[in-house]
C-alpha cells in the first residue's frame, strides 16, 4: 500500500490541483472519472467548510485493488446527505460521491475539524483473501 499526502490552500485552484494530484498517484483505469469527480466534490465541500487561512489535506492510500481518498479540513459541522429541490444551486456533492464512490464517511481527526473518505474498488483485480 501507499500512502501520499498534499496540502492545498484554501483556494478554488485547489480543486483541479487536487484532482491533479490524486490522478498523477493511482492507476484506476475505468474509475478514474468517478475518482476525480469524487475528489472534485470533497475538495469543493472543504474549501466551503474549511476557515479563512487555513490549509486542508488530501491524503490516498493506493492498493492494488482499492484506492482511498481522504479530504481533512478543519471545518465545523458534519457532511451529511441533503435532497436539494431543483432549483438549489449546491446540496448534490455528496449525493455524487454516495453514487460514485463504493463507499464513503466521516471521521475524527486530531484537532478541529473532520475526514471525509471515499473508497473506490479496483475491477479487474480481486482482493486478497
Amino acid at each position: 500500500m501507499t500512502t501520499q499526502s498534499r496540502m492545498f490552500p484554501r483556494s478554488a485552484r485547489s480543486v483541479r490541483r487536487a484532482r491533479d494530484f490524486v490522478a498523477a498517484r493511482v492507476r484506476a483505469g475505468d474509475r478514474a472519472d468517478d475518482i476525480r469527480v469524487c475528489v472534485s466534490e470533497l475538495v469543493t465541500n472543504a474549501l466551503r467548510h474549511t476557515p479563512a487561512g487555513h490549509l486542508f489535506l488530501v491524503r490516498v492510500l493506493a492498493q492494488e485493488h482499492l484506492v482511498h481518498v481522504e479530504v481533512h479540513d478543519a471545518g465545523r459541522g458534519e457532511p451529511r446527505l441533503c435532497a436539494p429541490a431543483d432549483t438549489d444551486d449546491h446540496g448534490r456533492g455528496l449525493l455524487l460521491v454516495a453514487a460514485l464512490a463504493d463507499d464513503w464517511g466521516t471521521a475524527d481527526r486530531d484537532g478541529p475539524g473532520k475526514v471525509v473518505w471515499a473508497a473506490f474498488k479496483l475491477p479487474g483485480r480481486v482482493p486478497p483473501a
